[in-house]
C-alpha cells in the first residue's frame, strides 16, 4: 500500500519536478500496471547483474510491483538484448553496458539494430578502468612501460577478459594513443582468469575495471600505473591518470545503461528516467555503487543517453574493424 501511495503521488507530479527528465513529457497515470521486466544480458552475480538487482532494489520502494530481474545470456549480450529488442509491452527493460555499442562490428548479422531498435532511457554510471603490470616488470609510470614497449615491439603480452571486450578495446585504444605499440593480445574468459598470469608474469599488462583492482594494488600484488578516467580515483588517489601521463585524449570505461524498445511511447520512457534518477540520488544508493567503483549519474536525460551511446559507438567501432577484432 505504502509503494502504491508513494508512487501514486510520484505519477502524480509534472515530470519536469524531476531534474533531469525531460520537460516536454507528460506522466503516465496507469504506468507501470504490471511488473517491471528488467532483462540482464549476463550471468547472475557478476558485476553487471549487482548494481542491477540494486536498482530493481531501488525502484520496488517507489513503483506499485516489484521489478523482476531475468538474466538471458547467449551469443555474448545477443540473446538477452534480442528479447527487449522486440518486446512490445511497455514494461521490458534492458540493463547493459559498453556491450551495447560495440555489437554491430562484432556480430554483422545481429537479429535487430543497436540503434534503431531501443529507446535510450537513462545512463546509471561509469565505471574506471586501471592499468596494472606485473609487479617485477622494470616500469614505475605509463611513459616507463611505453618506452619499454616501443623498444621491444612483439616481445610483450597482455591479457584481457576476451575478444571485443571493454578491457580489450580499452587496451588497444592505449596501444594506438601511445604510436601504434605492438603488444600481443591474450584473451581469457573473464579478467578473473587473466589475473593469475598477470601475477607469475606471463602477460606483462593488463587492464581491469577499478573494483576488481583495488585489492590487488593495495596489496602491492601489482604494480598500478594509471587511471582511465578524467579525474583520479577516490581510493588510489596517488595513481595519475592517462591524461596526466601524456596522453590527453585518453579516456576509457565501462558503463552502465538502461533501455527500452524503440516501440516504448515517449512518456513511458521518460517517466522511468524520472524515477531512476530519482533512487540513484539516494545517498545510500550513491554509497553502495560507488563501493563498485561506478561514478553514478543522476542527471541524466533520454537525450544525454542517447548521444553517450552514439560517441561511444563513434569511438569503439572504428577500432574495432582496424584492429580486425572478432567476438570469442
Amino acid at each position: 500500500m505504502y509503494r502504491r501511495t508513494l508512487f501514486s503521488l510520484v505519477g502524480a507530479l509534472p515530470l519536469g519536478s524531476f531534474a533531469a527528465a525531460p520537460a516536454r513529457s507528460q506522466p503516465v497515470s496507469n504506468w507501470p500496471n504490471q511488473p517491471l521486466r528488467i532483462v540482464v544480458p549476463y550471468a547472475p552475480g557478476g558485476p553487471t547483474d549487482i548494481p542491477a538487482r540494486l536498482l530493481a532494489e531501488e525502484l520496488a520502494k517507489v513503483l506499485p510491483q516489484r521489478p523482476v530481474v531475468e538474466n538471458r545470456t547467449g551469443a555474448g549480450v545477443v540473446v538477452g538484448t534480442d528479447v527487449v529488442a522486440k518486446a512490445r509491452d511497455g514494461h521490458t527493460i534492458l540493463y547493459t553496458t559498453i556491450s551495447h555499442a560495440v555489437l554491430r562490428p562484432l556480430f554483422p548479422q545481429l537479429p535487430f539494430d543497436p540503434v534503431a531498435d531501443f529507446a535510450p532511457v537513462a545512463l546509471v554510471g561509469q565505471i574506471p578502468m586501471v592499468l596494472m603490470v606485473n609487479k617485477d616488470l622494470a616500469v614505475n609510470n605509463l611513459q616507463d612501460l611505453v618506452r619499454l614497449y616501443r623498444d621491444a615491439p612483439g616481445k610483450y603480452d597482455y591479457g584481457s577478459s576476451g575478444n571485443g571486450g571493454a578491457l580489450h578495446l580499452a587496451s588497444e585504444l592505449f596501444l594506438r594513443q601511445s604510436g601504434g605499440l605492438k603488444v600481443t593480445h591474450v584473451p581469457y574468459r573473464g579478467s578473473a582468469a587473466a589475473m593469475p598470469d598477470l601475477l607469475n608474469g606471463t602477460v606483462s599488462m593488463m587492464l581491469d575495471v577499478a573494483n576488481n583492482t583495488l585489492p590487488y594494488v593495495q596489496r602491492g600484488e601489482v604494480k598500478a600505473l594509471a587511471v582511465s578516467s578524467e579525474r583520479r580515483l577516490p581510493q588510489l588517489p596517488d595513481l595519475p591518470t592517462f591524461k596526466e601521463q601524456g596522453l590527453p585524449d585518453y579516456e576509457a570505461y565501462t558503463w552502465h545503461m538502461v533501455l527500452m524498445p524503440k516501440a516504448t511511447p515517449e512518456a513511458v520512457v521518460g517517466q522511468l528516467n524520472g524515477v531512476i534518477n530519482r533512487v540513484l540520488a539516494e545517498p545510500a544508493v550513491q554509497k553502495r555503487l560507488e563501493d563498485l567503483a561506478m561514478q553514478v549519474r543522476t542527471d541524466s536525460t533520454p537525450e544525454s543517453a542517447a548521444h553517450w551511446l552514439q560517441v561511444e559507438m563513434g569511438k569503439w567501432e572504428p577500432i574495432i574493424r582496424d584492429a580486425g577484432i572478432k567476438s570469442d
